[in-house]
């Protein structure tokens, strides 16, 4: 190959390592890695400039079966790591692959600062409600009553909502999926890849060893299409096997609630229309649960600002043409300095 001829067009297997994926049979992270695989050469990457940083947990182990570069990081750390490497190396296309334990409780404190930086990198949270590295213990996802073994009488914790705490923190980019669902979960992944700044997707993915079932509520096949809301922007909120429901305002209030269209004279003029840059709707909508409401699907918020590194990078410009280039030696050497003797 010449440097004149085209790059090469990679496919899936490009970014399949050599490695033995060791996920317990049926779990849906293997969905998820395929998902990611088969995504990122319709994203035109290079393997050489893409990265995979995780911190902790079943999850984690991802970047082995990434034919790219990765950091198997600490607990709860893949964001500070993630944050690192971008501001090292701008061009460096960087991912942050986390689960509801690592990311939301010893990584909160990092995993909040990620996003109201707005480090333009993307984040998957892999929620399956659960500790599975660590034999199932509740973790700060999983429902009150859920039994485990640090829960024998059952969680009395009110779970967080992840969707709900990225918008609370600032997040620019909010959007979920389903680990099974190819389609939607390969377009969240193109969508927080184009996004400018940090592009999370909380992704729901089943244990089946330690949590088995947790969303089946709303991902049976079954009964699908009346518990899932797909989002769409400047499209109005309709669900249901025909189509036929839809979320609006309650009249004289902000509570929503589920109508059918052609009752009571309500058409599709009376529902809510999904405006994905309207941060108090996303609220709204990550807060909706079965069985009186839909889950939210797709991307809840997307509102570009100005990325981290971005402002960062321009700043040390300023600095450097006002003050020149910096010297660390003489940096160090300022002010009162000792030595140290070995006598």
């Amino acid at each position: 190959m010449t440097p004149h001829d085209p790059p090469k067009k990679l496919t899936r297997k490009d970014f399949v390592s050599d490695q033995e994926v060791r996920w317990c049979p049926g779990c849906g992270d293997y969905a998820i890695v395929a998902a990611v695989q088969k995504t990122l050469p319709e994203l035109g990457v290079s393997r050489e400039k893409t990265v995979f940083i995780s911190g902790i947990g079943c999850s984690s182990r991802f970047p082995y079966y990434m034919n790219t570069y990765g950091f198997h990081t600490i607990h709860g750390r893949a964001p500070a790591l993630a944050t690192g490497v971008k501001l090292a190396n701008p061009e460096l296309d960087v991912w942050v692959i986390t689960g509801d334990g690592d990311g939301l409780s010893i990584g909160g404190n990092h995993f909040l600062h990620l996003l109201r930086r707005n480090v333009n990198l993307q984040i998957i949270l892999f929620n399956n409600r659960i500790y599975g590295l660590t034999k199932g213990q509740y973790s700060p996802t999983s429902l009150i009553g859920k039994r485990s073994p640090s829960t024998p009488l059952g969680s009395i914790d009110y779970p967080v909502t992840p969707a709900a705490f990225a918008l609370g923190c600032g997040a620019r980019h909010v959007s979920r999926a389903i680990d099974i669902d190819a389609k939607n979960l390969g377009e969240m992944l193109k969508r927080a890849h184009a996004f400018q700044g940090t592009g999370m997707i909380e992704v729901f993915q089943n244990c089946p060893v330690f949590n088995d079932g947790a969303f089946t509520h709303f991902t049976e096949r079954a009964t699908a299409a009346d518990t899932q809301l797909h989002l769409e922007h400047g499209k109005p909120m309709i669900f249901g096997k025909d189509r036929s429901r839809g979320l609006r305002l309650r009249p004289g209030s902000l509570d929503v609630e589920v109508v059918t269209i052609g009752e009571d004279g309500i058409t599709e003029a009376d529902l809510l229309v999904h405006d994905e840059t309207n941060r108090a709707q996303a609220f709204l909508l990550a807060g909706l649960e079965p069985p009186s409401f839909p889950v939210a699907l797709g991307v809840l918020y997307s509102s570009p600002a100005a990325s981290f590194e971005g402002a960062l990078l321009a700043q040390n410009e300023q600095a450097t043409a006002s003050a020149g280039v910096g010297d660390i030696d003489k940096l160090l050497r300022k002010g009162h300095t000792w030595t140290v003797s070995g006598e």
